[in-house]
């Protein structure tokens, strides 16, 4: 069986928390039985997730030498330069490395789910949308590498994973992609 789930902001990518108090989990929105988190997406970013009950699947998906493509729509503080852009396909040195090149470009405002709370408003400093590729998953990646160029992330959706899309999925609710 293989899940897709739009995670939402604020929502922890396991079944059980023993933070006091306990954050929001998987477990509160009527996922089917015995199906378990394909990787992970942070607990402050919102998007596509995939469950599955095949181990090989989650292998296939998650491990690093199989190279699947995530894209994430990611909004980011300051409005994105040429440069920023080359910096982020040519791959950004991190302080665990330099990271492989990713697929980046400009993107408009999507159309997206309000997010709860809101992002961050300020009338001084503009913000723009970058859609970012990557084929490698360190941790929190995505914002380490947007802060490297100086563009610090604001908001953080994953909209696919290999050929699996996000679409018209809406934060909370689930779909069976095993057919």
């Amino acid at each position: 069986m293989l899940i897709a789930f739009n995670k939402p902001y604020s929502v922890l990518c396991q079944f059980t928390d023993r933070s006091v108090p306990p954050r929001r989990t998987l477990a509160e929105f009527d996922l089917p039985k015995g199906v378990y988190p394909a990787g992970r997406l942070d607990f402050d970013s919102e998007g596509l997730l995939l469950l599955t009950d095949d181990g090989g699947l989650a292998h296939r998906l998650t491990d690093p030498k199989h190279k699947q493509p995530k894209t994430y729509w990611v909004q980011v503080e300051g409005e994105p330069t040429e440069v920023q852009l080359r910096a982020l396909r040519e791959g950004v040195l991190l302080n665990d490395g330099p990271t492989l090149p990713a697929q980046a470009h400009r993107l408009n405002r999507p159309a997206l789910w309000p997010r709860d709370p809101p992002v961050r408003f300020r009338k001084t400093v503009p913000d723009g949308w970058l859609e970012l590729t990557l084929r490698e998953g360190r941790n929190r990646q995505v914002r380490r590498m947007t802060a490297a160029v100086g563009l610090p992330t604001l908001r953080l959706v994953r909209i696919a994973i290999g050929a699996h899309r996000l679409h018209d999925l809406r934060p909370g609710h689930w779909r069976d992609c095993s057919a």
